[in-house]
């Protein structure tokens, strides 16, 4: 689930040692596995990219399942100790926000078989007296909640985690009853777009409840089982968590999984390579066949549905994002990223063609995923870094407001500069020159304007191809 406040969307970096290139085989059978008769990259150059990736440091190590003429098939470089060395389409992830994906799948579901309207009221399904925040005029809907159009903001206000490492394991359902208590929306429901990783939990949180269950048994229930999808899960077995890829953070150090409480419909969710290219194959199996009896294909299609117009080229369904790419083909995506891991699934339903990526860091790796799909899109520029004396470094050293809510907080320790964001962990900065650095968890990069005394008066936010200021205040 990604960390996501005001522009800048966050997560973590890993760095490992490096098992040979290899491309694994799937355990069980592909024969529900859509056919395709379009061939993606070769498995040496994928091997390349992944091979770039990790010798970069950004990841320790990566595995790629595509979907294509050849069937589905597995790349992986690299290794997730101190979980398990060897990477195969059966290691465990954390997919993070792609969870949302799922939770979208078990709305439509409900949909389909009467047990609820896309334009019912989430309160509706909470307890008798929750208060949910409304507008003069209409209450948050299924559907606001699945499109990201709510009005309701990244993250609660009181998420205050007793661990950073774990920030969501605390956060019951009693806070999140008390945030939405006293929260007032600040923009108009169903007026824009706002990722929101609260909208979606409440969304999975309210349909467990519709269905007098928890979220992970209706998740199961609902999709993972008429799937075949025995390797997702949120609650792990220890023979599941050996096989879980041990996540790494911005140092390269190891970090917890995460454990999400009352917001698991945002991305609670851990899976493989092999189990995602089933979903994914399902999904395009129900947009290309509309007479299609495979399970869940009504539910798919309902998924894929543009709701709202979210960018140029770019709409948006429940949760799925649908873009128009550079050579004309329709791509349904979407990301995650967690404490130690980042992952990135789409599909191409003309062409029948899928790919998941899945990284044993949280350094994004949404390109690699889209540039195998389409040629076009470019792979993100490595970065060189170099030394900056230390007393250039304390110029910089402060507060900065990009907005009332968001701030970025910049320290320094010996040689190195760290950024902290409003509500998320410290990540290292690293210099392209002594005004300008770059990230490694995401493709961003900081400039500072500095004064005539060389101290930074002002920051500069560079991600997405946005630009956003921040006056210095400390």
């Amino acid at each position: 689930m990604k960390r996501l406040a005001s522009a800048v969307a966050l997560t973590l970096f890993a760095q490992g040692g490096c098992a040979p290139v290899a491309r694994v085989s799937s355990p069980g059978s592909a024969d529900r596995l859509v056919r395709s008769t379009v061939s993606l990259l070769s498995d040496s150059a994928v091997a390349a990219i992944l091979r770039q990736r990790v010798a970069s440091g950004k990841t320790p190590g990566v595995v790629v399942g595509i979907l294509d003429a050849a069937g589905p098939r597995y790349v992986r470089h690299g290794t997730g100790a101190p979980g398990p060395t060897v990477l195969d389409s059966a290691t465990l992830f954390e997919i993070g926000s792609i969870t949302k994906t799922f939770t979208s799948t078990i709305l439509a579901d409900m949909v389909v078989r009467g047990e609820v309207r896309l334009e019912d009221p989430v309160a509706g399904l909470l307890p008798r007296g929750t208060r949910v925040p409304a507008g003069p005029d209409r209450q948050i809907t299924l559907v606001d909640l699945a499109t990201h159009f709510s009005g309701l903001p990244r993250l609660p206000t009181n998420l205050s985690p007793r661990d950073i490492n774990n920030p969501y394991v605390d956060y019951t359902p009693e806070k999140l009853y008390a945030f939405l208590a006293a929260h007032e929306l600040r923009r108009a429901i169903g007026a824009s777009f706002e990722y929101s990783n609260l909208g979606a939990g409440l969304l999975g949180h309210a349909l467990a409840l519709r269905a007098g269950t928890d979220y992970e048994t209706l998740v199961r229930r609902r999709v993972l089982d008429p799937l075949g999808m025995r390797d997702t899960k949120i609650a792990l077995t220890p023979a599941d968590s050996a096989r879980l890829a041990a996540g790494h953070n911005a140092g390269g150090q190891v970090v917890p999984a995460w454990d999400l409480a009352s917001l698991q419909g945002a991305g609670a969710l851990r899976s493989t390579a092999a189990d995602m290219l089933r979903f994914l194959s399902a999904n395009i199996a129900a947009h290309v066949d509309s007479s299609s009896t495979r399970p869940l294909a009504a539910a798919l299609r309902l998924t894929h549905e543009p709701r709202h117009r979210v960018g140029p080229g770019a709409d948006i369904g429940l949760a799925w994002v649908g873009v128009t790419t550079q050579s004309g083909a329709r791509i349904f995506s979407h990301d995650g990223g967690t404490g130690g891991h980042r992952s990135f699934a789409a599909f191409d339903p003309a062409r029948r063609v899928a790919v998941i990526v899945l990284s044993a860091s949280s350094a994004d790796i949404s390109d690699i995923g889209r540039h195998l799909l389409d040629n076009a899109y470019p792979l993100v520029r490595e970065r060189v870094a170099i030394t900056v004396a230390p007393e250039s470094l304390d110029g910089l050293v402060g507060e900065y407001a990009l907005s009332p809510q968001f701030r970025v907080t910049i320290t320094r320790e010996g040689g190195q500069l760290y950024l902290q964001a409003t509500a998320q962990p410290r990540f290292p900065l690293y210099a392209e020159s002594e005004n300008s650095f770059f990230l490694r968890v995401v493709d961003a990069v900081v400039t500072f304007t500095r004064g005539p005394d060389g101290k930074a008066t002002m920051l500069t936010l560079h991600q997405g191809g946005a630009s956003t200021p921040g006056q210095r205040v400390k």
